[in-house]
């Protein structure tokens, strides 16, 4: 073989094998947004624009007050876009604490607002979540709330609402009348992007709510929480989504934590195993609590942690470096 083509051959082998490489790289970069498109319901379940379960995983925010909002950044959704490899982020704004939504609404606003952005520049899906344990008691302010967001995000893709965070001691009647008004106030401007329905008894009754769901509206899904290692969350709790699943309600699991309730106590990995195989089984989109360097078993990061992102594994805490873990595995 002359030098010629020699030459030849290798300059196509090396061609070959960066435009390969050119290829892998691009269809890394194509972000969630990108490939899932605007989400919908259909068949009992959240779709994409391909009819599939976009199956969305990734973590929420901590309350927007209190040490969780140092983390409302758009450097930290970077970083959780980046080195997490998240394709939903939960923006858990606070509602009736001290300096929540009800005494500050300009400066929580002014707070989420270039987080979601972020999100939204990131290629990534956002939860606007009012973080509200009482939101039948504030339903004027949320009802503003809500439209001042349906207005300024209507048809972008990425965003859902979700309009009420873990309904406590209170009937489904309470939550389904509540959220008639709500979700009515968000299609006023926003007819098509998908909307989180809280669930009573801190999102766990979900099964009475499969048994007469909220109707009229399209695109509408059900939130169900849990913590993997609390005692009172395992077969009973998994039961009740079953029958909810069973029964063709769309179900989002907008909070799960690796701990107990209370956000602290035991990480059981074996009973987070379980749950994280049984939310695969069933192609749910869920959001992982919390951004915090709190010290506190549900904390993602150690205390001290940077407030702009640029966390070294050294930073994370057990449930921090496992859910990092199991996004960077999943998250194809």
């Amino acid at each position: 073989m002359n030098k010629l083509m020699h030459g030849l051959i290798r300059f196509g082998c090396i061609s070959l094998l960066l435009s390969g490489f050119c290829f892998f790289s691009a269809a890394q970069q194509v972000s969630p947004v990108k490939k899932h498109g605007a989400l919908k319901v259909a068949g009992g379940r959240m779709v994409d624009r391909n009819n599939q379960p976009p199956q969305l995983r990734g973590i929420s925010l901590s309350w927007s007050i209190w040490g969780g909002r140092k983390y409302y950044n758009p450097e930290v959704v970077r970083w959780l876009k980046t080195d997490f490899n998240i394709n939903l982020l939960r923006v858990s704004m606070a509602v009736e604490p001290q300096g929540g939504y009800l005494k500050d609404p300009e400066g929580q606003e002014q707070l989420i607002i270039p987080v979601i952005d972020e999100a939204i520049r990131q290629g990534v899906y956002v939860l606007i979540d009012w973080h509200d344990h009482h939101a039948n008691v504030n339903i004027d302010q949320a009802k503003l709330f809500f439209s001042k967001m349906s207005k300024k995000y209507a048809g972008i893709p990425n965003v859902i609402y979700e309009i009420w965070n873990e309904p406590e001691k209170v009937e489904w009647k309470v939550v389904k009348d509540y959220a008639g008004v709500i979700v009515a106030e968000i299609r006023r401007y926003d007819p098509e992007n998908v909307i989180v329905v809280g669930s009573p008894h801190w999102d766990q009754d979900i099964d009475v709510v499969a048994k007469e769901p909220l109707r009229g509206f399209k695109n509408i899904v059900y939130s169900f929480h849990f913590y993997a290692s609390e005692p009172s969350h395992q077969e009973v709790l998994m039961r009740r989504a079953d029958q909810a699943l069973n029964s063709g309600l769309p179900v989002f699991v907008t909070e799960w934590g690796v701990g107990e309730a209370t956000g602290d106590g035991v990480f059981d990995v074996e009973k987070t195993e379980k749950w994280f195989s049984w939310m695969e089984k069933h192609k749910l989109s869920s959001a992982n609590w919390n951004i915090t360097d709190k010290k506190e078993t549900t904390a993602l990061l150690l205390p001290g942690a940077s407030a702009t992102g640029n966390w070294p594994l050294n930073m994370l805490s057990p449930a921090g470096l496992y859910i990092r873990s199991q996004l960077k595995k999943f998250n194809k």
